[in-house]
C-alpha cells in the first residue's frame, strides 16, 4: 500500500513540486486518527473536506474520524483534551488557542516550511496564530472573513443610495434603518466569531487596543471610552436580545427578516440562496467592508483557525501525513472552492483561486487573510492573548457597558483587572 511519503514525493503543491528537502512521512501500522472541528457552516466546505479525506485513507489505509461540535464547544474540548492527554489527535481550532497549551502539541515547523515555500509563503496574520519562539506549533489553515451584509432595498429605503464606508454614516444609517422598522444586529454575546470580530472592530476603529506594544495592558484609555460611547450608540439601534447572541443567532436574525444589517461569513448569503423559500432575501443581500472609525484605516480581526496534533497522539506520522495530504494543490483548491468564498487561504499561492472573482459577494472576503489584525494587537501572541480571547473580556466589557449593568469607567476597569490576570 503506498504511503503518503510517496504521495509527497510525485504530488504538485500550489502549481511546484515540494522542495527537495521536504519532509516525508510513513504512517505507523494500523494507525486511525481523529479530528476535531468546528460544525460548518457551508455544506460544500464540508463535502470538499470529507472528500479530501476519504481520499487519504484510500491513499493509506489510515481511517480519519471527524468529531465536530459547535464553535463555542471546540476550544474547550480541546483544551481538555490537551490536558488530560487524550482524545483527539489533530484539532482544528481557532485564533491564538494552540498558545494556551503549546507544550501539549507537535512541532510542525519541517512542514510549514515546505508548504510556505512551496506556496509562495504564508500570509502574516495566521502565521503569527501558528509561530512560537520561531517554531510553528500549528499549521495556518484559513481566515473566515467577516463582512457586513445587508438588504439593500432596506439601505436604500432607509434614505442611503450608498454603503456609508466611515463609521459616523454608518451609525446613522442604523439609526435610519431602525426608524424604518429595518434594523440592525450584532453580537454582544460569547460569540467565538462574531462577537469577537465586532468587540475588536468597535476597539480598533476607533484607535483603542488591549494591550500596548510592551506588553502591558493598555484598554483604559481616551479611545476606549471613545469605543464604548460608539457602541451604546449603535446598541440602541439594535433589536433586543442581541447582548445573549451566538455565532448562530445573527444567521437566524437575518434570514427571519428581524434584521437587515449585520456582520457575517459569506455563509449567510449562501443560506439565503439555497433556500427557494428566500429568493427574495438572497436576491436584495449585498456585502462590504467594515466601516472605517477615526484610526482612518480598515482595521478588522477575521476569525481565524488552524490545524494542531496533540503530542498524545499514538500516530504521529499518520497525523503529519495527513495534514501534508490536504494542503496538497489538488486538495486545498477543491476545500476553498467548496466553502465558496468562506474559507481564505493561508497560504499566498492559492489566491488565485477562481472561487474569489465567481461572484461580486465574494469580494470583501477574498483579502481576509491578508488584511486581518491579531486579536493580541498591539502585544505578542501567546498564552496572555489566547486567554484574554477565551475569557471574552473585551466581549463582556462592551455588553456590560451597551446594556447599562456597568458604567463605562466600571467596564474598562473590570476588562482591565480581568486581563491583568493573564498578563501579569
Amino acid at each position: 500500500m503506498a504511503g503518503a511519503a510517496g504521495l509527497a514525493a510525485t504530488t504538485a503543491i500550489g502549481g511546484r513540486a515540494f522542495a527537495q528537502s521536504a519532509p516525508t512521512f510513513t504512517p505507523e501500522d494500523g494507525a486511525s486518527l481523529r479530528l476535531l472541528r468546528w460544525v460548518p457552516f457551508v455544506s460544500g466546505e464540508e463535502e470538499a473536506w470529507n472528500a479530501n479525506t476519504k481520499a487519504f485513507t484510500e491513499a493509506t489505509g489510515v481511517e480519519v474520524r471527524i468529531d465536530q461540535e459547535s464553535w463555542e464547544d471546540v476550544r474547550p474540548k480541546a483544551a481538555v483534551a490537551a490536558n488530560v492527554g487524550s482524545g483527539p489527535d489533530i484539532v482544528m481550532s481557532w485564533f491564538d488557542d494552540p498558545f494556551q497549551y503549546p507544550d501539549k502539541l507537535v512541532d510542525v515547523t519541517d512542514l510549514a516550511v515546505a508548504l510556505g515555500e512551496a506556496n509562495g509563503g504564508w500570509y502574516e496574520g495566521p502565521r503569527d496564530y501558528a509561530v512560537r519562539d520561531g517554531r510553528f506549533i500549528a499549521l495556518p489553515l484559513a481566515a473566515i472573513g467577516n463582512a457586513i451584509c445587508y438588504r439593500e432595498s432596506h439601505v436604500k429605503a432607509a434614505g442611503f443610495s450608498e454603503f456609508p464606508n466611515d463609521s459616523e454614516g454608518f451609525l446613522e444609517l442604523c439609526k435610519a434603518m431602525k426608524a424604518n422598522g429595518t434594523p440592525a444586529g450584532f453580537p454582544h454575546g460569547k460569540a467565538v466569531g462574531d462577537g469577537n470580530n465586532y468587540a475588536h472592530w468597535l476597539l480598533w476603529s476607533q484607535g483603542g487596543k488591549m494591550i500596548n506594544e510592551d506588553g502591558t495592558v493598555g484598554i483604559d484609555s481616551a479611545e476606549t471610552r471613545a469605543a464604548i460611547e460608539y457602541a451604546k450608540a449603535l446598541y440602541e439601534t439594535f433589536i433586543p436580545g442581541t447582548e445573549s447572541w451566538l455565532d448562530i443567532n445573527n444567521n437566524r436574525a437575518f434570514l427571519a427578516g428581524q434584521v437587515s444589517l449585520t456582520a457575517n461569513g459569506v455563509s449567510l448569503y449562501y443560506a439565503a440562496a439555497k433556500d427557494p423559500a428566500m429568493a427574495e432575501i438572497a436576491e436584495d443581500i449585498r456585502t462590504t467592508t467594515l466601516p472605517i472609525g477615526p484610526v482612518g484605516k480598515s482595521v478588522e480581526l477575521h476569525q481565524t483557525t488552524s490545524l494542531s496534533i496533540f503530542n498524545h497522539t499514538k500516530y504521529p506520522e499518520a497525523a503529519m501525513a495527513y495534514l501534508q495530504f490536504m494542503y496538497e494543490a489538488d486538495r486545498m483548491n477543491a476545500w476553498i472552492e467548496g466553502a465558496s468564498a468562506y474559507c481564505c487561504q493561508a497560504l499566498k499561492g492559492f489566491a488565485d483561486n477562481p472561487v474569489w472573482t465567481s461572484n461580486p459577494i465574494h469580494a470583501p472576503y477574498a483579502k481576509a487573510s491578508e488584511s486581518l489584525r491579531p486579536n493580541g494587537y498591539a502585544g505578542p501572541l501567546g498564552y496572555a492573548s489566547a486567554g484574554v480571547m477565551a475569557d471574552y473580556v473585551l466581549v463582556d466589557m462592551f455588553a456590560s457597558a451597551v446594556t447599562g449593568q456597568a458604567s463605562t469607567d466600571d467596564a474598562i476597569a473590570n476588562a482591565a483587572r480581568r486581563a491583568n490576570r493573564y498578563y501579569s
